[in-house]
């Protein structure tokens, strides 16, 4: 999974501990409790409002985003950057 891959990263790319690294990487799985309830509330609103129109725009937005994101949190120089790129990430 994801959370574990970045645990993975964070303790290789970083010399993070590995109780450290998963600690970082779990905010992904927290972040992802909040984003999913919030995108399909968001994506009902749209489909609601414009059909499914409004619904294929809004995973469009947010999967482009995530993709961004991705690759922000790959190109990380940082720790900082990193986990500020996987919360983007999470939030979208």
């Amino acid at each position: 999974t994801m959370t574990n891959a970045n645990a993975l990263y964070f303790k290789e790319e970083f010399g993070q501990s590995t109780v450290s690294a998963a600690a970082i990487a779990s905010i992904f799985g927290f972040m992802n409790l909040f984003a999913r309830g919030f995108g399909g509330f968001v994506s009902d609103y749209y489909n609601s409002k414009y059909g499914m129109k409004g619904r294929f725009s809004w995973q469009f937005l947010t999967l482009l985003f995530q993709g961004i994101g991705v690759v922000v949190f790959g190109y990380a120089q940082s720790l900082a950057g990193a986990i500020c790129a996987l919360i983007f990430t999470s939030i979208m």
